[in-house]
């Protein structure tokens, strides 16, 4: 039976290798569910060792447990998507929780239902659907779980740069409290270096400005830290960038031009903070990316959106993966008429 733990063993050796090389690609979070999804079945497998009753047992609770938490979760995201159309407005993104939270219920309304009316397409139509929807479920879980383990990573040793990256401004001016967020933890890791007795790192706030907006963001960023007591000859501008791949890509620029062998850590808010990761990865920044907390219920919400970007991102495999599977889906219920 040992051997049933051999390939959970192998992914998890995979795991710490590929997260001892970088930890901010996509590829650890996929080998940290595949790890534990082979665990999973290799506990299972385990059962035939254990009395009939304790098995039973089991059986009741890996079936009845996670139906019970899918459910549970549907409705707290269709909870959680009122709080936020209340609180934040009707826009697309604000959506995201209250229909990821009626597409659960739905499926699992589908579910029940299909099997009633006895019809071989539909219930082929159903299992295909359960398939495509099965994977990009994994892959959140896996996204999910990763970004949690990520946040928890810390700033250790000394660093050049505190880059932080930028967001709307309110009026076109001001920073709104997300944005403080960042700025807040910014100004703790540059008094954390300060307490260390290292040279001051600079800091770095990263925005242009936008077509609605009065000044770029770097700029009332900047006035904010001063506000706050960071002399500003500790802080230098990135105010050309639009999106978060410019804004890793001038600010390298700029710490490249002072320091090529420097160290630096990027803050953004922690739902962001994994994808933020895989960008500073993408461009060749040289640090890891630390997350400022945010409003908790504007945290499901805003994870889901993260997840959608990244699983767009990597939309070549992903839409191949569920190309193949309706195939699959398509060719049984053809081969069941």
């Amino acid at each position: 039976m040992v051997a049933a733990f051999l390939l959970p063993a192998l992914l998890f050796l995979a795991l710490c290798v590929s997260a001892w090389k970088d930890r901010r690609g996509f590829r650890n979070a996929v080998l940290l569910g595949l790890t534990s999804l082979t665990l999973s079945f290799a506990l299972l497998l385990q059962l035939t060792a254990l009395p009939h009753w304790a098995a039973l047992s089991v059986l009741v609770l890996v079936l009845t447990l996670p139906t019970a938490c899918v459910l549970a979760v549907g409705g707290f995201l269709v909870a959680n998507g009122v709080t936020m159309v209340r609180k934040e407005g009707g826009r697309p993104p604000n959506l995201l929780s209250l229909l990821a939270g009626l597409g659960i219920f739905a499926m699992t309304a589908l579910l029940i239902t299909v099997p009633w009316f006895g019809s071989t397409a539909l219930n082929g139509i159903a299992a295909t659907l359960t398939l495509v929807v099965a994977y990009v479920a994994f892959l959140f879980l896996c996204f999910l779980g990763y970004a949690f383990l990520y946040g928890r990573i810390k700033v250790r040793g000394d660093v050049d740069h505190v880059v932080l990256l930028g967001s709307g401004l309110i009026g076109g001016e001001r920073v709104p409290p997300l944005l403080a967020s960042r700025l807040r933890k910014g100004q703790e890791i540059y008094a954390a270096q300060l307490a260390r007795g290292s040279r001051p790192p600079l800091l770095l706030p990263s925005g242009g400005k936008g077509s609605d907006e009065k000044v770029p963001e770097a700029r009332a960023m900047a006035d904010w830290l001063i506000a706050a007591g960071v002399p500003a000859e500790h802080i230098v501008l990135e105010d050309r960038s639009t999106t978060t791949e410019e804004n890793m890509l001038f600010s390298r620029e700029i710490m490249e031009a002072a320091d090529p062998g420097y160290r630096c850590v990027v803050v953004t808010n922690n739902f962001h903070a994994f994808r933020a990761a895989m960008m500073a990865r993408k461009t060749g920044v040289n640090g890891q990316v630390v997350g400022s907390p945010t409003a908790r219920y504007f945290l499901p919400s805003a994870t889901l959106r993260e997840f959608v970007a990244v699983f767009w991102e990597h939309r070549t495999v992903n839409l191949w993966i569920c190309g193949v599977l309706v195939a699959l889906g398509a060719t049984a219920t053809l081969a069941a008429a």
